[in-house]
């Protein structure tokens, strides 16, 4: 990946890789961007900051300043499609509807006021039999006769004091089972969470104390005659053991509380210090730290390469591009055993500047989004908290990758809608990042102005009419075979007319492309093409001249049947002149040359070099020529990367404005592009911009939709169709009012219904299960709030996601 020399040339072959149009910059290596390095500082509770590694040895400690090595630990487990996983930790379990803080009050109350009314006919002797069970398992002479009679000695009051406590622990369990008392507390205290958990507790430990010493709750005396009993009476004589016995009870009442309010954490969260971890998670960090020091590298015995990079990320010297770019050349290089030692001396001797881009970049000049290189992942988004999206993808961030990018993906939404800013413009940015990495090649084209990118973050930026363009375009797509430039040129010329036929009219060009190549060694210009297809006379005699004179009879023979064929029934050359006269205006006027001098770009570049390529089109003044060239960019894209035999490169082509630019032919191709490890994006403003009878192909040939807000109920019906259905349970209450048939339930009735002022009802519930669209076309329509759009992922392998409700942050 070295620098050819071809920086500053004009154009580019196939074979060649083109510079920069700007200077190279400083050859510092640039330093990790933030917000590539650490989580988000508002990430919800879902996506919450990795947990810092364990304790290490110190050479493994890394030096303060180092992001690189933090980044590099980073846990990154494997996820659904589109889940942002750098530093993902998975949510807690979904917890089942619970009842309405009413309802539990409520219910609390009324078991805390049972409770006491039974505490209180206990204590008063209003319940019968009471001191059955206790006179079961004590001796007879302990009691008076009789089922209630009371105790008759000491033995026997002391049982009933221990009996009392027992049976009060009993009712206050049940009465805190009964009454919810535990939900009731995580609600409106431990969710409040520090200080006023800790608060609480104490509070409650008082009242508590207070309530035991006042003899209130059976506790105290139920301990002492409980140690009276197993210690003897005597035991009581020395104070010391006394105040032991009372420090006990303070301790074991002070104990619950301070667990229920955490005062340990909180003590050791004011004094700065750290609660161990369990000896079930400290290992689990641990285990990541491996990843900063290079184990392939050591593996594979180059030990001293692996030292250097370690040492490289250390200090600061490497950014998170170079390490995803060494580890790509490493495991190219172990494919082709040759490599391995050239690239490793290239590391001893430049360290993170070894296998460099051929630009020198080492990173872009700025980032707007947030990137994970080395999974090749960029944060768009952020799940939102609603019924459509799943439970396990709420609050979790949404990611874009080349395994989904392959699938291809169609953006639809209004103008102002946010698709260049908040997707077009960070997937760019992703791509050239992986660019720089030597992994992926990336083809931006939209409208001049448009937010695609600096100039300086790209190697090849095309200005189509603007007279300081320093690259051209290919209008032949870097081929030399006539038939197959035909195809693809009668493909964006007039594929999307539909009284046309696209085969018919690369026969018409392939009529006049072979033998003016054959005559001429290359391609005609756009002034030459639009006077063979006019049928000008002095262009089709000179042509004809210079074939006889070289002796092409082959050539002589399809020019001698265009002839024939011109001005016949059908013919399509005069729809191809009036095309190409498009492209033949003075704003264009030394763009498309093909003569030996001219050196235009070529996209079958793409296929063979991590290229960055920008192409700005001139919307404002020459519209038609815009799409026209959209179309053709399209065309070729589609045709070259089908056709290449190394697909090493992930090639992906970005349409800012795909409008008018989709065809039969181009649909046929973005669905096959996800098997020659290529991608699509297109951005649309409303479905009706490609044909009619492309609607369902185009929405079947990508694997990855979204509809940002805005859409019309059109555009939601087609998406709501492509997305399909899902079953779900609903529930159908019906009232029915209850008719009393007895005079005291009449009356009852009655009153409830003076003073609800509603007649008395019951309720029939049907639960079934229903096969329901899973966004319809009026929630897509009205639904999707401003900043929103419903995405719909898939990867190459096959995985999906459904559509989720993601709020754009890109």
């Amino acid at each position: 990946m070295d620098d050819d020399g071809t920086r500053g040339v004009r154009g580019s072959s196939a074979d060649r890789v083109p510079g920069p149009a700007l200077p190279p910059p400083p050859t510092t290596p640039p330093r990790v961007p933030a917000p590539a390095v650490g989580p988000d500082p508002a990430a919800t509770p879902v996506e919450q900051r990795p947990t810092r590694p364990g304790p290490a040895s110190p050479a493994a400690q890394p030096v303060p300043g180092a992001p690189v090595d933090a980044w590099l630990r980073t846990p990154r487990p494997p996820q659904e499609p589109g889940v942002w996983r750098y530093g993902y930790t998975p949510p807690p379990p979904e917890e089942p509807e619970g009842v309405s803080n009413r309802s539990l009050l409520v219910g609390a109350l009324i078991s805390l006021l049972s409770a006491l009314l039974l505490w209180s006919l206990w204590r008063n002797g209003y319940l019968p039999y009471r001191l059955v069970p206790l006179k079961l398992f004590t001796p007879g002479e302990w009691w008076n006769p009789g089922t209630s009679g009371g105790p008759r000695t000491i033995e026997g009051s002391d049982a009933l004091t221990v009996y009392e406590a027992i049976l009060f622990g009993l009712l206050a369990y049940g009465c805190g089972r009964i009454g919810n008392f535990s939900e009731l507390f995580r609600r409106h205290v431990a969710d409040r969470g520090q200080p006023f958990l800790a608060v609480a507790a104490a509070a409650a430990a008082g009242l508590t104390q207070l309530l035991v010493w006042k003899e209130t709750l059976p506790v105290v005396r139920p301990v002492l005659v409980l140690v009276a009993s197993v210690a003897g009476g005597e035991i009581y004589q020395s104070q010391t053991v006394v105040n032991v016995i009372y420090a006990v009870i303070a301790a074991a009442v002070l104990y619950p509380f301070a667990r229920l309010g955490r005062w340990r954490e909180l003590i050791a969260a004011r004094r700065g210090t750290a609660v161990p971890a369990p000896s079930g998670t400290a290992a689990a960090p641990a285990a990541a730290t491996s990843a900063d020091q290079w184990p392939e590298l050591r593996t594979a015995g180059w030990t001293d390469a692996a030292d250097t990079l370690t040492a490289e990320a250390r200090t600061g010297r490497m950014n998170d591009v170079d390490v995803a770019r060494l580890r790509h050349a490493w495991a190219l290089a172990t494919r082709r055993p040759d490599r391995l030692a050239p690239l490793a001396e290239a590391v001893l001797r430049t360290g993170g500047a070894a296998a460099l881009h051929p630009s020198g970049h080492r990173d872009l000049p700025r980032r707007g989004a947030r990137h994970d290189v080395l999974t090749g992942q960029v944060r768009i988004g952020r799940c939102a908290d609603d019924p459509h999206n799943p439970y396990v993808r709420r609050g979790t961030g949404l990611a874009l990758e080349p395994a989904l990018l392959g699938t291809s993906l169609l953006a639809v939404g209004p103008p102002g809608a946010g698709k260049t800013a908040r997707l077009i413009r960070p997937v760019v940015e992703a791509l050239a990042l992986r660019a720089l990495a030597g992994q992926a090649a990336v083809l931006a084209v939209g409208g001049a102005g448009a937010p695609l990118g600096p100039d300086d973050a790209f190697d090849v930026v095309v200005r189509l009419g603007h007279p300081g363009s320093a690259h051209d375009i290919d209008l032949y797509g870097g081929t030399t075979d006539p038939d197959e430039a035909a195809a693809v040129l009668a493909e964006g010329l007039v594929g999307d007319v539909g009284s046309l036929d696209s085969r018919r009219a690369a026969t018409v060009l392939a009529q006049l492309l072979g033998p003016y190549r054959a005559a001429h060694g290359h391609f005609p210009s756009v002034p030459e093409l639009r006077e063979l297809l006019d049928g000008t006379p002095a262009a089709l005699t000179g042509l004809r001249a210079s074939l006889e004179a070289a002796g092409h009879h082959a050539m002589l023979r399809e020019l001698d049947a265009r002839s024939r064929q011109a001005g016949g029934p059908g013919d399509p050359a005069p729809a191809l002149a009036d095309r190409v006269a498009l492209l033949d205006r003075p704003a264009l006027t030394g763009f498309f040359a093909t003569g030996p001098d001219a050196r235009p770009f070529s996209l079958r570049a793409l296929g063979q070099h991590p290229l960055r390529v920008r192409v700005d089109l001139p919307e404002r003044g020459h519209a038609e020529a815009s799409r026209l060239l959209t179309r053709l960019l399209l065309a070729q894209f589609t045709a070259i990367t089908a056709a290449r035999t190394d697909t090493t490169l992930f090639a992906c082509l970005v349409l800012d404005d795909a409008t008018h630019a989709v065809t039969a032919e181009t649909v046929r191709g973005i669905r096959r592009l996800r098997s020659v490890n290529a991608g699509a994006v297109l951005a649309l403003r409303t479905v009706d911009d490609v044909p009619e009878t492309l609607h369902t192909p185009l929405l079947g040939a990508v694997g990855c939709t979204a509809a940002f807000s805005g859409i019309t109920t059109w555009d939601g019906k087609r998406f709501a169709e492509a997305w399909g259905k899902e079953w779900v349970e609903t529930r159908e209450v019906a009232q029915h009012t209850v008719f009393a048939d007895q005079p005291f339930t009449r009356a009852l009735h009655a009153l409830r219904k003076l003073v609800t002022g509603k007649a008395v009802t019951t309720d029939a519930v049907t639960v079934r299960q229903v096969e329901r669209e899973r966004w319809s076309a009026s929630e897509l329509a009205y639904a999707v709030p401003a900043g929103h759009a419903v995405i719909r992922l898939a990867t190459v392998e096959g995985e999906h996601a459904p559509p989720l409700l993601v709020h754009l942050d890109g």
